[in-house]
């Protein structure tokens, strides 16, 4: 080529086209022309090049053999590719190695000749310089975008497919044909089928078989969507929605038949059209339609004519009824998952239990026969079979979702048999413990920071119990100091003053014994508030022992545990709390009723078989017709006496009674609420703070009804969002609309009040945490403090403040999912209908927050 042509090339072809031609004519008149042979090593990574080379003919190859840059992929060039540039003008090392895939002519300038014309002609570097920091902006950019849009999709991502189709039956050919059509097309699909036969894992198939795998997949519950669409569309003021941060990737509307009415018009035009067009507000211009790159997948139990006639294909998955060859290897697919989660050895089925597999109808499908197999494994407990009585032993209803401890662990069972649990426990250490503790509280000094009973009651204790209940519901009345006490006067006063206890007036404790201990609890609310109980020994004393007298006093009147099961307020609140345990103790009602004649349980009654000599249940509580976990104390003395073996202790979903077998009391929601107030009024000077109040807390006068008002608070709320709830019912009656915005009529207050439990539960525990993490770990010091010692260098284990802060707000959340979930379980109405109380429910939390978290 002439030096011209040259000219002509460079600007044309290469990168050094942006540089002016007085550069341009300095670069040509040093060029060298130099052939180099194919396979041939240009440059090896990270060493200095030696050349500037350009490319005139030939084709090159890059790539990384470093092991910590594996990722990167190799690249090939074309001619008028300038190599090394880059690491030229930044006195760099080759970033990759470079070798020549076929014989390969270049251009080539020596590293120093180079670097010589960058120092004459300073215009290459700000060129350069300018471009590297144009495209820096430009991958910044994209990298922001990027963020945004991850951070957007983030909560709705799938991020892969579960399994694929198991089973040989014609239903699973033509499943897997199906999703094999859809995949190579770009069509809208509805998947439509009964509930737990995976639909959701179809349509991920679908998107992860297509060319578009590596696009992003959203799964968007339709019940949930805004009945605006904005977040699906987005709004023309500018907020993006879900459909445009997606682009190309694929959106899986699930449960469609749930879909707003409102938005079906929307979703119409989208699948019709592949167009949308963004919310607008009142007042502004209607919006241009947006064109929509993504796959529509659609999700539905139900039949939808109107968005069926514009889905480009229906894939109707078949229930697990009809598909009856297939459950031996979806059976043993789930067993292998299984057992290769949980470490263990595969089991086999036999035929038997496969046959009565194959004549069930499922009719929770798949998730049904999942869920068997692992309850199946659990209960082998370890066997090499599982056999028909495994998977279909006889169950109630009751027995649903139940897995028996006892014969999981034999070593429990044990246990719980044996003298230590939990007689040697108490008589021979919490007996006495206890006596020390009250000992202490009144003679030794008289705040919290120096006695150690008193950081023990505060600290310790109450954070520990809130945190058993939903593990272990109600053991503390096992151990309970007040009852061991009330059992000694017992047998101590029918030793001395021989005599017939008298049997409990059943009927007037059940009507009154729940409102006397909900007396009883407020006005140790009260007590502890005006007095200061929390930091005061003696009058913590105090309370403990008028507990103990009125277990002594009724356990010498009465028989048993009267004290405990109807008026003792410590107990009412355990019996509360532990409806929310995991953990039940019942007994086996078909076993109960055929074999048992003496109820030794229930009785008492002389060793029989394997069954003990026991005096019956302390509560009078039958294990086999207990509905909830209120009046079982976990003593196990049912089964100690029990000869047949008929006793669970059961690993269950906690607080399943609640929306099951629960029955409801008007006493127990007082209670709740009154238990909810005591936070507020634990933070009566943060109360304050918040709701502007200026009262002086020194006057007893004003702290009484400025707590007597922090008490009432929730319960006044919750009865304010009820009306709100009553009012939406009769509003709806009265303009009658039609059926399919039907209202149903709320349920009665005293049943989904219950929906609150555990926020109830997760606000003390919040607020003692503050107790547990900044106080519970000086026990050591506190200890020696208490008896006249210098504390000074001993080890203490606290919570940073921020630490325990977040650990607050952790708790308080949780709580407040689960009550609007457990709400949901026992009202079994519309959300529109309970809207109310979930959105109280919020509002009470957040003013926990801002209460015990702080602002």
């Amino acid at each position: 080529m002439t030096s011209p042509d040259t000219l002509i090339w460079l600007q044309e072809r290469t990168a050094l086209g942006i540089l002016s031609a007085e550069v341009l004519e300095a670069i040509a008149q040093v060029l060298e022309e130099k052939t180099l042979p194919e396979n041939y090593p240009l440059v090896t990574e990270d060493t200095p090049p030696e050349a500037l080379y350009i490319l005139k003919q030939g084709k090159l190859e890059s790539y990384r053999t470093n092991p910590s840059n594996s990722a990167v992929a190799a690249c090939s060039f074309l001619p008028g590719t300038v190599v090394h540039l880059q690491e030229l003008l930044l006195d760099q090392p080759a970033q990759r190695t470079i070798k020549t895939l076929t014989e390969s002519h270049f251009w080539v300038i020596p590293a120093a000749q180079f670097k010589q014309i960058v120092a004459q002609h300073p215009e290459i570097t700000q060129v350069f310089s300018r471009q590297l920091i144009q495209e820096v902006a430009q991958l910044t950019s994209a990298l922001t975008y990027e963020q945004e849009r991850s951070q957007a999709l983030r909560p709705y991502l799938v991020t892969k497919a579960q399994r694929g189709i198991v089973g040989t039956s014609r239903y699973a050919v033509r499943l897997r044909a199906a999703i094999r059509e859809a995949s190579l097309e770009r069509k809208s699909v509805l998947i439509f089928g009964e509930p737990g036969i995976e639909k959701d894992n179809i349509a991920a198939l679908i998107h992860f078989g297509s060319p578009q795998r590596k696009q992003p997949i959203i799964k968007l519950n339709c019940n949930i969507l805004q009945s605006s669409g904005a977040d699906l569309f987005g709004r023309a003021s500018g907020k993006v929605g879900l459909l445009e941060w997606l682009g190309d990737g694929t959106l899986v509307l699930n449960n469609i038949q749930d879909l707003p009415a409102e938005l079906v018009p929307s979703l119409v035009e989208l699948l019709k059209t592949g167009t949308y067009t963004p919310v607008s507000r009142p007042g502004e211009p209607t919006p241009t339609p947006r064109i929509s790159q993504a796959r529509i997948l659609m999700i539905s139990e139900k039949t939808q004519s109107t968005i069926e006639r514009c889905a480009g294909q229906i894939i109707k998955v078949p229930p697990l009824r009809v598909r009856k060859t297939d459950i031996k290897a979806q059976a043993e697919y789930y067993i292998s998952l299984y057992s290769r989660s949980q470490g263990i050895a595969k089991p086999r089925i036999t035929p038997e239990a496969l046959r009565r597999l194959q004549s069930y109808d499922f009719p929770g499908n798949l998730q049904e026969l999942q869920s068997l197999v692992e309850r199946a494994i659990i209960q082998s407990a370890g066997a090499a079979e599982l056999t028909e009585e495994i998977f279909w032993s006889a169950q109630t209803k009751k027995k649903q979702f139940r897995v028996n401890l006892l014969n999981m662990y034999p070593g429990l069972r044990h246990f719980l048999r044996s003298p230590w649990y939990p007689d040697r426990i108490n008589y021979g250490f919490t007996l006495w413990f206890f006596a020390v503790v009250v000992i202490v509280l009144f003679v030794g000094p008289q705040h919290r920071s120096e006695n150690f009973a008193l950081n023990m009651f505060w600290a310790w204790w109450w954070p520990l119990i809130l945190l058993g209940f939903p593990f272990l519901g109600r053991i503390w009345c096992a151990f309970c100091p007040f009852m061991i006490y009330g059992e000694v006067t017992q047998k101590l006063s029918l030793w001395l003053f021989p005599r017939q206890l008298k049997p409990w007036p059943r009927h007037q404790a059940e009507k009154w014994g729940g409102w006397f201990l909900f007396g009883l609890f407020t006005l140790i609310f009260l007590w502890e508030e005006l007095w200061n109980l929390e930091d005061t020994a003696y009058l913590s004393s105090c309370l403990l022992l008028l507990i103990t007298a009125g277990a002594m006093i009724f356990s010498a009147i009465f028989e048993r545990r009267f004290w405990c099961r109807y008026l003792c307020p410590i107990g009412g609140m355990n019996g509360l709390f532990a409806k929310l345990s995991m953990i039940e103790l019942r007994a086996q009602q078909g076993t109960c009723s055929a074999e048992c004649t003496t109820y030794q349980c229930y009785k008492g009654g002389p060793q029989k078989g394997e069954g003990m000599e026991t005096n019956g249940c302390p509560l009078y509580s039958h294990p086999a017709q207990l509905e909830d976990n209120r009046d079982c104390v976990l003593c196990m003395t049912c089964l100690k006496a029990c000869p047949h073996r008929s006793v669970e202790v059961n690993l269950r979903p906690p607080g399943i009674e609640l929306w099951t077998t629960h029955v409801p009391h008007s006493y127990e929601v007082a209670l709740l609420f009154l238990l909810f107030g005591g936070v507020f009024l634990h933070r009566l000077p943060e109360l304050q703070a918040t709701l502007g109040w200026h009262l002086d807390l020194t006057q007893f006068l004003p702290h009484l009804g400025v707590s007597l008002v922090a008490l009432v608070i929730p319960a006044i709320a919750a009865l304010l969002v009820y009306g709100v709830m009553q009012l939406l019912y009769l509003f709806n009656n009265f303009i009658k609309q039609a059926k399919s915005n039907f209202i149903p009529k709320p349920r009665p207050f005293v049943e989904i009040a219950y929906g609150y439990l555990p926020l109830v539960l997760g606000a003390n525990l919040a607020h003692y945490l503050r107790l547990g993490l900044g106080e519970a770990g000086r026990i050591v010091p506190v200890t020696l403090a208490t008896f006249g010692y210098s504390g000074q260098g001993m080890p203490i284990v606290v919570a940073h403040p921020a630490v325990t802060a977040f650990l607050q707000g952790v708790t308080l959340i949780f709580s407040v999912m689960l009550t609007l979930v457990l709400t949901h379980k026992i009202a079994r109405q519309p959300l529109r209908l309970l809207l109310p109380q979930h959105l109280g429910a919020i509002a009470l939390t957040a003013m926990m927050w801002i209460i015990v978290v702080g602002r």
